[in-house]
């Protein structure tokens, strides 16, 4: 098996720091909100606070991930820390489901017992988390489109700035129109609004942790596109998986037509590779060659 590697350590450095940008901001929004949020009786900005506190909490994980991710294989860790960042992404995309279910069930109580909030303090700690979240989702959206760890984050900074927006709306109803009840209406929304962003994260996620295909390939065409490789009889019990965001695996056995030499298995092999790359992006293959082996010859075998 033969593969390439291209690691961009400066990229990875950068995330990081922005990852740490990111989280002194929550920090920072987080107290604000707990303090005003009780102040001001305010229980969409205390939502906005826990959701915040979410974010650190979540953001230190993607972190922590992102570092180990950069570690090195090891006899006893010989795929190193890669799965790392899936594992985040996980992690992630739980709590935001969980903390949704916890804002909606809050919202309801609150909703029937509508009280008194100070709008003022809620207007201008909206603004505060707008600002703040509208900083950290712009450090981290250009790393969110290739990386799911980071899309983790983004996307729990991305809904925690919304969310904000929804609160700024509400202190501005409940200041001119005494509308109080619409904060109650505001936290159910977010909470709605998190289920949904964090429903897809988490299937994309338990998928890769389960080692499943990624959706984009059809291992019938794999098979089909190496099969037509001249001296290539059958590949079969394959199996494809995502190691990580960057590695898509490829592992099969591979029947050939004649018994052929080593140095023949290496020129299909690298015209396998090939292929799996241009047309799959398929970019880690590990091919078991066999002739007249007597063994399943299905494209999936249960191991």
């Amino acid at each position: 098996m033969s593969s390439s590697h291209n690691h961009n350590h400066d990229h990875h450095s950068l995330k990081g720091r922005n990852l740490i940008i990111s989280i002194l901001l929550n920090i920072l929004i987080t107290l604000s909100q707990v303090i005003g949020g009780l102040v001001s009786g305010s229980l969409a900005l205390l939502s906005d606070a826990l959701h915040n506190f979410t974010d650190v909490i979540s953001l230190i994980v993607s972190y922590i991930a992102n570092r180990l991710s950069k570690q090195k294989a090891s006899e006893y860790r010989t795929f190193g820390y890669k799965r790392a960042e899936i594992l985040a992404a996980f992690i992630n995309a739980s709590t935001l489901i969980i903390i949704a279910i916890l804002l909606i069930r809050e919202a309801y109580k609150r909703f029937n017992h509508p009280e008194p909030i100070e709008s003022n303090l809620v207007i201008w700690l909206s603004v505060l988390g707008i600002l703040a979240n509208g900083v950290s989702v712009l450090l981290l959206k250009g790393d969110s489109k290739t990386n799911l760890n980071m899309r983790s984050a983004y996307l729990h900074l991305f809904t925690d700035m919304m969310a904000s927006v929804a609160v700024l709306i509400g202190g501005l109803l409940m200041k001119y129109f005494q509308m109080f009840w619409v904060d109650s209406v505001l936290t159910f929304l977010i909470g709605l609004y998190l289920i949904w962003v964090g429903y897809e994260l988490l299937i994309t996620s338990t998928k890769m942790i389960m080692l499943f295909t990624p959706s984009n390939i059809k291992v019938i065409d794999v098979v089909e596109a190496v099969n037509v490789i001249p001296k290539v009889n059958n590949l079969h019990h394959v199996h494809i998986w995502n190691l990580n965001d960057d590695e898509l695996h490829l592992e099969a056995h591979l029947d050939f037509k004649e018994n052929i030499t080593l140095t023949q298995f290496n020129d299909i092999l690298f015209q396998i590779e090939t292929l799996l790359r241009d047309k799959f992006n398929i970019n880690h293959v590990n091919i078991q060659p066999e002739f007249n082996k007597k063994d399943p010859k299905e494209i999936i075998v249960q191991d």
